[in-house]
């Protein structure tokens, strides 16, 4: 494909890719289940297409994807919730490649376990975006989304390593358990290492990012540094980048200045929009590629590997969660809610917190029933699979290649399709909803909370600089003003008995109108600059101080 043809596909694709987030946002669809039918249809159709760079996406798409997620994830929920995690993304994960591994070598003809076992961690690890996509949409209650986010961070380090294993084995011919259990847990201790040392650095590397440009640009190289050194070391360079995102997440409020956080946030946004389109994309694409090496099987063959793929992808992982939910407690992983009362003596905060402690031990029938089917596989399936060699050590080619290949992309093509579109009816089925009041009167309790000590520390600059008083009596007049909105805010949260977020007529009101003057100000900068009295690098200077005020203001009265 040449340059000129090349810019033409990717500027389509970006219109496609923004056409469907139009359709997607409108439609309550989500955009990651419409994009591989669209590139399915349009490889169907005559004309140049794109194949699939396995090395591409491991090594391109996929950090920067993962570290992303992993800046935006919570490290305090995900140790809170470890148990769990660590379960579905490295417990499930192994177990479905070997169930996966076991099936093909006893029930489809010249199937190698090491091969099976191949094309099971290839499916094995969840693709969390669309199903994130939709439970952020659907207001999924936070210990869920936490749930899917943790898994979907930690399960690729999981599958590509024993994926790893899988393929030396066959390629080989020879499998050594005690030899596979040691290179699982030196990949994965070495990825924890290099991440937390990548973390380190980025830390060390504070002084730069005030610089919102020089904040963007360390940002934009983390996790391909994480990776890289990773690969280079022989360890996980996926955990790697997981466990540098969590940690410069975590760290990420006391590094740089709030304008280096505002733009890092912007830019990395875009690059999930981009990255995350054309990778779903690039899914569909993929079908002439995949059917074309089926006629050498049998349809019994194809029918009996793509039932043994889709029946443990489907059905081994609501079993799983079921069986762990019904543990004793004494071995339990923690999961879910019981049913002790909230202590009305504790602040709304303490109630969160303890609240949030005792929802960590075990997961509700409804619960288990949405995490059940929100395990979506997406690009990483298919890049995983196509990295199997072509012919093994004795130069035979690589058994049952091409139907490895068809048996992931029909797995891919039902979970993200069929599981994508019908998880938000799901989950309204369900009935799971975040608790809107309580997260907004954790919110305005911590605002409380912050305006009074930045009044105590305006005392303390009072006592010490006498001639700051003007400006120490304006600054407290602000903040009491404030400090009366949080806590009209409150007493109106604490009325209210529902789960739902009330309204405030008055603040709606007062919302209005500031949001009124600052389209004023706006309008009225513009006519400065179309009348030539105002420079427009002024313009934007002035511009961008009524954004930020503007983003200051509340989506909705209460939150």
């Amino acid at each position: 494909m040449s340059t000129h043809s090349m810019l033409l596909f990717v500027l389509a694709a970006v219109a496609v890719i923004v056409a469907v987030r139009w359709v997607a946002a409108r439609t309550g669809l989500p955009a990651a289940a419409l994009l591989p039918l669209i590139g399915i249809a349009y490889a169907l159709l005559p004309g140049p297409n794109v194949s699939l760079d396995p090395d591409l996406v491991l090594m391109v798409v996929l950090p920067p994807l993962l570290y992303s997620a992993a800046l935006d994830s919570s490290l305090l929920e995900i140790r809170r919730n470890l148990r769990i995690v660590v379960s579905l993304s490295v417990v499930l994960v192994l177990l479905t490649a070997v169930l996966v591994g076991v099936g093909f070598h006893l029930f489809v003809a010249g199937a190698t376990l090491a091969a099976g076992i191949a094309v099971g961690a290839a499916i094995a690890p969840p693709d969390p975006v669309a199903a994130l996509a939709v439970g952020r949409r659907v207001n999924l209650p936070p210990k869920l989304v936490t749930l899917i986010q943790g898994e979907g961070l930690l399960n690729d380090a999981t599958a590509l390593t024993m994926l790893s294993v899988a393929v030396a084995a066959a390629v080989g011919g020879e499998f050594s358990f005690p030899s596979a259990v040691g290179q699982f847990l030196l990949a994965a201790v070495g990825g924890v290492a290099v991440g937390a040392a990548v973390a380190w650095a980025v830390r060390l590397a504070r002084p730069l990012t005030a610089d919102p440009l020089m904040s963007n640009a360390i940002s934009l190289a983390t996790p391909f540094v994480a990776y890289l050194l990773g690969e280079e070391l022989h360890v996980s360079g996926v955990l790697a980048v997981v466990v540098a995102g969590l940690i410069v997440g975590h760290q990420t409020p006391q590094l740089g200045s709030g304008a280096a956080r505002l733009q890092t946030s912007a830019v990395w946004r875009l690059v999930d929009f981009l990255l995350e389109g054309f990778v779903f994309l690039l899914i569909g694409q993929q079908l002439p590629e995949v059917i074309k090496g089926l006629r050498q099987y049998d349809l019994s063959t194809i029918v009996i590997a793509v039932a043994i793929s889709v029946g443990v992808v489907l059905l081994l992982r609501p079993a799983w969660l079921v069986l762990t939910q019904s543990l004793p407690r004494s071995l339990h992983t923690r999961l879910g809610g019981i049913s002790e009362q909230d202590d009305p003596d504790e602040p709304s905060s303490a109630r969160q917190v303890a609240r949030a402690e005792r929802n960590a031990r075990r997961l509700s029938f409804r619960e288990v029933t949405a995490l059940s089917w929100s395990g979506t596989r997406g690009v990483i399936s298919l890049a995983a699979i196509f990295t199997l060699p072509l012919t093994t050590d004795s130069g035979a080619p690589f058994p049952d290649r091409d139907l490895l290949l068809f048996c992931t992309f029909v797995v891919v093509l039902v979970t993200l399709v069929g599981q994508g579109l019908t998880f938000a009816p799901l989950v309204r089925m369900l009935g799971l909803r975040a608790n809107e009041t309580d997260q907004a009167r954790v919110r305005n309790e911590a605002r409380s909370a912050a305006v009074e000590a930045a009044l105590a520390r305006l005392d303390e600059v009072a006592a010490d600089e006498p001639d700051s008083a003007v400006a120490v009596n304006t600054t407290r007049t602000q903040l009491l003003t404030r400090l009366a909105r949080y806590r009209g805010r409150l007493d109106l949260l604490e009325r209210s008995g529902s789960s739902e977020m009330p309204t405030s007529p008055q603040y709606e009101t007062a919302l209005r109108v500031r949001r009124t003057a600052i389209d004023a100000q706006r309008e009225e900068l513009v006519r400065w600059r179309d009348a030539g009295r105002l420079p427009d690098e002024e313009l934007r200077i002035l511009e961008r101080e009524l954004d930020h005020e503007e983003l200051l203001l509340p989506k909705r009265a209460s939150s």
